[in-house]
């Protein structure tokens, strides 16, 4: 027992457990009567324990509400002595801080066989002139990696985004599967209206787990690598000139491993002729057992 803590513990239970003076104690273990107290019972147990009692079962209630259903069954003090036992007791309302999110769909995130099943949506932050903040808006095809959006202004809202993607479906066509974290942009009610009026599924990922999202995050870091870490923008349209040259380079002449160093554009070029030409196979194979069954029964 070298430090006083150790100490004052130790005499603390010798007094408890072989009921010996406070001052014996102290003797004994060799620390200073004066920073040594013998614990006492705390007052009013049964109104603590109704207290407890009360809160566990309505957690949201403070110390008025509990008081007053505490003189609802006899249990009157005054309101002071009523906040002494509540705060003794840590029986505080913790403060909500989080707020309410947007679940969207519930099934599982499909896997992206095909060009334009699945899209993904995030932003990315930098500045221009003089540390003047703008954001970007970026959609990416999962399966073939190419980017469709890439949208820079200082401010991007919820009913902006949902302009985007109207004029992304209008280009590409309406998809199936939307994936984007909990952002007030993605969660606002101009999106949830836009998601229900052409029928989409928009799955968020869990608070805190971007990888559950991870093609347009690696999107994001390769944008911010070779590009927003190695340009300065004078302007909104410099930047915006500059995203754009970068963002045909992306889709068109740099090549990527997880696509066997093809670009996206290839891509997904390969992807529709293989679609299109098991589609006429398998077209093909349907008129011929048409044309069988014909000759069977004309048989």
């Amino acid at each position: 027992m070298t430090t006083p803590n150790v100490r004052q513990a130790a005499a603390r239970k010798a007094m408890r457990d072989h009921d010996i003076s406070q001052r014996r104690a102290c003797r004994l273990v060799g620390v200073d009567p004066k920073t040594v107290r013998r614990d006492r019972p705390p007052d009013n147990p049964e109104v603590r324990e109704e207290m407890k009692a009360i809160a566990s079962k309505r957690r949201r209630f403070g110390y008025r509400r509990i008081g007053v259903l505490l003189e609802r069954k006899g249990m009157i003090m005054n309101h002071k002595k009523l906040y002494r036992l509540y705060t003794d007791e840590k029986l505080g309302v913790r403060r909500r801080r989080g707020r309410k999110r947007a679940r969207g769909s519930r099934t599982p995130i499909p896997v992206p066989l095909r060009p334009g099943e699945r899209w993904s949506l995030d932003f990315v932050s930098d500045t221009f002139g003089a540390s003047r903040k703008f954001r970007m808006l970026a959609v990416n095809d999962d399966c073939c990696r190419e980017n469709l959006c890439l949208v820079a202004d200082t401010s991007i809202s919820g009913a902006r985004v949902a302009r985007e993607l109207d004029a992304l479906v209008r280009i590409c066509g309406k998809r199936a599967c939307i994936v984007s974290d909990n952002g007030t942009e993605f969660t606002s009610r101009a999106i949830l209206k836009w998601a229900g009026d052409n029928d989409v599924d928009w799955h968020y990922i869990d608070p805190g787990k971007p990888q559950q999202n991870g093609f347009i995050e690696s999107f994001n870091g390769s944008l911010r690598d070779e590009l927003l870490n190695e340009e300065i923008f004078d302007t909104l349209d410099d930047a915006r000139r500059k995203l754009a040259l970068w963002r045909y380079d992306y889709n068109n002449v740099r090549p990527h491993s997880s696509l066997g160093n093809q670009t996206p554009a290839e891509a997904r070029r390969a992807l529709e002729q293989f679609e299109g030409s098991a589609h006429d196979a398998l077209a093909q194979t349907d008129d011929e057992e048409y044309e069988t069954q014909a000759r069977k029964l004309s048989l």
